[in-house]
């Protein structure tokens, strides 16, 4: 199935640019930590930063930490310091590993940015529940620690069509946060301020979406991998300047490769969805194993997951309320069945990787029968593999890579015999 000589890896040049990026990010918090040149706000990845940054904060994402330690495969060891603290192996491994990390002053910024010893010390911690639940519990954790306080977001679940009602109650809440932020500030929201964030947020969305469907030609510039690496400054940085100026040189030189028909898969075969969080420590591997079966990964429901269009720089606490309440991740099945069929007919894709994430069931759409629904109504077939985004003992690399060499193989036959009954490899959703 796999052929003997092995495709490389195509780099992509703006990632020297956005190494310096995230070096000036962490150094920056590292600075108002440590030397008090501005107070430090935690925010949780999809929460309103924009607030945040108009009122002076620099501001720390805990997930994008979580990440960083999946990634560097330091998570499974870490774990279970959190663990033996009373926090569950079955909840958020982003989560867990962060406080093991905490508790035994290990962190991947020790070694990517001298000088830095741990995570930003926070004035305060904001939360936003659209993602999980868990992010709530995973603040209060360094509230406690550091006596500061947390305050946040209680988001609508399983949404249908966004109402004003919904809205309203959302913009209620951020509205009555804003004392505790200008007392964990020491200032006053600036309105002005906050519309000039909203506009810079709404730009890096943009930005971002476009960068996102250029995977929509064929062959494709960059796949979910790219993205998983290029989507930290919509997390990290939206808001600011640097994120726009960014993703306008990311932009540029994808839309040369586009012209010059430059692909991230040589060779291109097939085109691939995939759905839920990374495995952050199998991304090389994985990457790897889908270049060598000509299958390009070229879009995904977690790197459109920070894309904010609805920002509008008048009607900053609707906006917000709107943009953070239409998430894919909050909605309910209906709306994710027909997202998603409109990715596979954007990106003209030929099959779905569902990844069922063991610590976060919030981001794992495979679980009530969304993957056998989506084949019935676009034919596009579909394979399930096990794992978690940070916890390496819940996944199998053989086993994944064996139902993944089946689906390509699959969807060879379908190819070559369009009318070929389909079913699922073992283990992916039968």
């Amino acid at each position: 199935m796999i052929n003997d000589a092995k495709p490389a890896f195509k780099p992509i040049a703006a990632a020297g640019v956005l190494k310096k990026l995230l070096a000036d990010h962490f150094y920056a918090l590292d600075r108002a930590a440590k030397e008090r040149t501005a107070k430090v706000a935690w925010c949780t990845s999809v929460g309103p930063v924009e607030l945040l940054r108009a009122m002076g904060f620099e501001v720390y994402f805990p997930e994008n930490h979580g990440a960083m330690l999946g990634a560097s495969r330091m998570s499974t060891d870490l774990i279970p310091a959190a663990n033996a603290v009373g926090y569950s192996p079955e909840v958020c491994s982003y989560m867990t590993s962060d406080i093991g990390s905490f508790i035994r002053k290990q962190t991947p910024l020790q070694k990517a940015y001298k000088g830095i010893e741990g995570v930003p010390r926070a004035d305060v911690l904001v939360y936003n529940t659209n993602q999980c639940g868990d992010v709530k519990d995973w603040l209060a954790f360094y509230g406690r620690q550091w006596g500061a306080p947390v305050v946040g977001v209680e988001t609508y679940r399983n949404v249908g069509p966004v109402t004003d009602a919904h809205v309203a109650g959302i913009a209620g809440q951020l509205q009555a946060m804003v004392p505790a932020l200008e007392a964990a500030a020491g200032a006053k929201l600036d309105p002005e301020r906050l519309r000039e964030t909203l506009r810079l947020s709404r730009r890096c969305s943009e930005l971002w979406r476009e960068v996102l469907e250029t995977a929509a030609h064929a062959p494709a510039p960059l796949t979910f991998f790219d993205g998983t690496i290029h989507m930290a400054p919509a997390v990290v940085l939206r808001g600011t300047q640097a994120a726009v100026d960014y993703y306008e040189t990311l932009l540029s030189e994808l839309r040369r490769r586009v012209r010059d028909g430059v692909p991230a898969v040589d060779g291109e075969r097939f085109r691939l969805y995939w759905d839920g969080m990374p495995v952050w420590g199998k991304l090389r591997d994985l990457s790897a194993l889908f270049l060598e079966l000509r299958a390009a990964v070229v879009a995904s429901t977690y790197c459109n997951s920070w894309i904010f269009s609805q920002l509008d720089p008048d009607k900053p606490w609707e906006s917000m309320a709107r943009a953070y309440t239409e998430l894919f991740i909050v909605r309910d099945s209906g709306y994710k069945e027909d997202h998603i069929g409109r990715m596979l007919e954007l990106y003209h894709c030929d099959g779905i990787v569902f990844h069922d994430s063991k610590t976060c069931p919030n981001n794992t759409n495979s679980r009530y029968g969304l993957p056998q629904r989506l084949r019935k109504r676009t034919g596009v077939p579909f394979v399930v593999i096990h794992g978690d985004l940070n916890d390496l003992r819940c996944y199998s690399e053989e086993q994944s890579r064996t139902q993944l060499e089946a689906f390509i193989e699959q969807l060879q036959d379908r190819k070559s015999s369009p009318s070929t009954d389909y079913s699922p490899p073992r283990g992916g959703g039968e």
